[in-house]
């Protein structure tokens, strides 16, 4: 007896990821012209790029924890193939597939344009601010050990590796900066440390600018991590002023309350609604002109939603601890990890809007 059925027959009608993939078809379906340029022109048919990175929005939403893994859940899963409009008896995905795209798009764009058409798809539903955001940094941990990469720049290790038997290097007696180690895994990654008394590891810096209306991330960059916080939340906000952009306010804790931000945000007409450190004052910058206000203390209460797109990403998203190499691989992560949290976040304040 031979029997058939549709992956599409499978997924019940209110399946939230119904309303995802509509989202993420509708977004790569804008980006046609990105594709073609990818695609092979010689050689065997290769893999549709749409796919893959439909495929990596589900690594995310799904919080897969290797490529290889989820290669073998596509073998069985029937969810994933009517996500990717795979039939059943199509030939799965290879975990090199995933490789070679990373390493075509390291150079490119895309992942920022897919990031962008995800917001632009948001900004057309009606569901962006474009007068009200919220800045705010987080560490971002490196796909490399202390104890095993890190090895001095100027001058080779010491006999014998300076390795116990389990590959371990011991640095007692020694002092590790960023000036005199590195990483020899992943040279980009830097030495620092949450905060007093945390132990130092690798680490990226990762930083977010959300808007206040309904707490979709509207640009994500990755940085050096002793980047200043306020160095990369001028970077995003220029961003935003080239797409023709005029924030009305940015929102940030207290780490980003230092005259020359104030200055910057004033000079560009943007009210500064920043946490105040008790005992640091900016007459004329930040004052009680400007924190009387009713929109200040909005502001202040909306700032903290910039911690669940960090909250979500790090534990469901895999940020938690990239396993992606390079700051350009690490930013590609990024771009995807964040376009599938506003893409879950947009399914979900759809039917409410409309």
């Amino acid at each position: 007896m031979f029997v058939y059925f549709s992956p599409e027959s499978r997924v019940p009608a209110e399946h939230p990821l119904r309303r995802v993939k509509a989202l993420a078809d509708a977004v790569l379906g804008s980006m046609n012209a990105e594709f073609d340029r990818l695609y092979a022109s010689t050689g065997r048919p290769s893999i549709p790029p749409e796919r893959l990175l439909k495929a990596s929005l589900l690594i995310a939403l799904y919080s897969v924890r290797s490529d290889r893994m989820f290669c073998e859940m596509l073998d069985y899963n029937i969810l994933f193939r009517w996500f990717l409009d795979m039939s059943l008896d199509e030939r799965g995905l290879d975990q090199s597939a995933f490789s070679r795209l990373r390493s075509r798009l390291a150079g490119e764009e895309t992942a920022q344009r897919f990031f962008d058409a995800v917001v632009r798809e948001a900004r057309q539903l009606n569901l962006l601010s474009d007068e009200h955001f919220t800045v705010d940094g987080t560490l971002i941990e490196a796909w490399a050990s202390v104890a095993k990469s890190v090895q001095p720049k100027d001058g080779p290790p010491p006999p014998g590796g300076g390795r116990d038997a389990q590959g371990m290097v011991d640095f007692r007696g020694q002092r590790r900066s960023n000036d005199t180690h590195e990483s020899k895994t992943d040279p980009d990654a830097r030495l620092a440390r949450k905060g007093p008394g945390k132990e130092t590891r690798l680490y990226y810096g990762g930083h977010a600018l959300m808007e206040n209306r309904h707490g979709l991330c509207v640009d994500i960059l990755v940085a050096d991590a002793l980047t200043k916080e306020t160095t990369a939340a001028r970077q995003m906000l220029e961003r935003q002023c080239r797409k023709r952009l005029r924030p009305a306010s940015v929102g940030a804790d207290k780490g980003y309350h230092h005259r020359d931000f104030v200055e910057h945000l004033r000079e560009k007409g943007i009210a500064p609604h920043i946490a105040q450190i008790t005992g640091r004052r900016m007459p004329g910058l930040l004052d009680g002109r400007t924190t009387r206000h009713e929109s200040y203390q909005i502001s202040q209460r909306k700032r903290k939603r910039v911690e669940e797109i960090f909250g979500w990403m790090k534990m469901y998203g895999g940020l938690r601890r990239t396993l992606a190499r390079g700051i350009e691989r690490v930013q590609m992560h990024a771009y995807l990890v964040a376009s599938a949290y506003n893409l879950l976040r947009i399914s979900r304040l759809r039917p409410a809007t409309g």
